[in-house]
């Protein structure tokens, strides 16, 4: 695990250094939106509903819509002015009896891991914890906002839990509720019955996603089937990166096509060559017919071009045969 905060435990004149880690994780089968036809995802523009333009993402701003509909634009200096704790400092409020914590206003968990150098403040305020069957509240600020958090223990670990506020939490109201309902002896000790025969101590690894499991079931029998595409860039091409799930006879389908482009691209100079040849006068033939010849078959192209630098050659032995003609006169 990695750890995404560090602080330190403060209660009293104590303080000890931790690190925050994540207690749990969503398992959920994430799917994104993609063009049914191509499987190409779709992009989400970010447009301003009163000129209509399309809005960068450094030109957003937060803002506050009122009960009568009015927008009140927030800037970054707003938020910095706010009135905001230690953000490196869980600061225990007071420590309360645990059974009166409502588990309803618990919301996320995380792990506090000690440093080495405090590992002994860490037990005392565990074990203290434990004999007296206490939960710490503090107040602690993740991601910029204070939130209401209290401190448990988890087998050998603190366990930091924040809490929602109580005005977060809705009431029960329920009208139905308030009606008399008279229950016979009988149907309660028939419920008492029922309890107890389902009575067993809770085991949570007992228990499994069947939905998510079956979802991904289906999503593995689409990929062996090869109906799973490859990921297309915004160009419409196939992306050089990342990991593309193929059907197996389309790879080997599409690498026997790339053999045969390849081979019919180093044939194409030959026949060429070949079509050269073949329009050419009837004086020049036995020439070119030589050139051909004596070429070796995977370069022709080489072969034909030293045949000129040889008529070359030969066309310049006659212009020096009268230089010493002319000196002897």
């Amino acid at each position: 695990m990695r750890a995404m905060w560090k602080g330190s435990i403060a209660f009293g004149l104590v303080s000890v250094p931790v690190k925050v880690y994540a207690a749990t994780e969503e398992k959920d089968v994430r799917f994104h939106q993609v063009h049914a036809a191509d499987g190409g995802r779709i992009s989400m523009v970010r447009r301003c509903q009163v000129d209509g333009e399309e809005v960068a993402y450094q030109d957003l701003a937060k803002a506050y819509e009122t009960s009568d509909g009015r927008t009140v634009v927030m800037s970054d200096e707003d938020f910095e002015n706010l009135p905001v704790p230690g953000s490196k400092e869980l600061e225990v409020v007071e420590f309360v009896p645990s059974d009166q914590v409502d588990p309803v206003l618990f919301d996320k968990s995380y792990y506090l891991e000690p440093d080495k150098s405090a590992l002994k403040p860490y037990v005392l305020l565990r074990e203290a914890l434990g004999r007296t069957d206490r939960t710490a509240v503090l107040k602690v600020v993740l991601r910029k906002r204070t939130q209401l958090a209290a401190l448990r223990v988890r087998g050998d670990v603190l366990l930091l839990q924040t809490m929602r506020w109580p005005d977060e939490v809705r009431s029960a109201d329920f009208e139905v509720l308030d009606s008399d309902v008279s229950v016979k002896e009988s149907e309660s000790a028939m419920a008492d019955m029922l309890v107890e025969s389902l009575a067993t101590d809770f085991d949570p690894t007992a228990f499994n996603d069947e939905y998510r499991e079956a979802l991904l079931a289906v999503i593995d029998g689409k990929v062996a089937t090869g109906q799973a595409t490859a990921p297309v860039d915004a160009s419409g091409g196939i992306a050089q990166d990342g990991a593309a799930v193929l059907d197996l006879m389309e790879a080997l389908r599409a690498s026997v096509e790339r053999s045969k482009a390849e081979r019919a691209a180093q044939d194409q100079p030959a026949e060429q060559a070949e079509s050269e040849v073949e329009a050419m006068p009837a004086a020049a033939a036995p020439r070119a017919t030589r050139a051909r010849s004596t070429a070796k078959p995977v370069g022709e192209k080489a072969g034909a071009q030293s045949e000129p630098r040889s008529r070359k050659t030969t066309a310049k032995k006659p212009a020096k045969k009268p230089a010493p003609t002319t000196r002897s006169a």
